[in-house]
């Protein structure tokens, strides 16, 4: 049953990736304001992946952690945010020459 509580509570993910890895926290807000985990994530990139640009990895790191925790996130009655190292991701805030990748 959903308590008027329950609707306060606030999550986030925190992603980041490296040269060779990406990993992540999914964390919720506790009743006294402290986050705590809930579930982390760790995963090393394939050759493939290794290969992609600074920007593509740290995207490829926020939608694993989706993928992850979909399951957590998708029926939450709760806000979540996701945060990242931004500056890398300013890259998708403007307009791309797609290639057919």
């Amino acid at each position: 049953m959903l308590v008027a509580s329950d609707l306060d509570k606030k999550m986030r993910m925190e992603v980041d990736t490296l040269d060779y890895a990406t990993g992540g926290v999914l964390s919720m807000e506790c009743k006294n304001g402290r986050w705590r985990p809930v579930v982390y994530l760790s995963k090393l990139l394939n050759e493939m992946e290794r290969n992609y640009e600074m920007y593509d990895k740290k995207m490829l790191a926020v939608i694993k952690g989706l993928e992850n925790w979909k399951h957590l996130l998708e029926d939450a009655y709760f806000k979540f945010k996701v945060w990242t190292d931004h500056k890398n991701l300013e890259y998708f805030m403007r307009a791309q020459k797609l290639n057919h990748r």
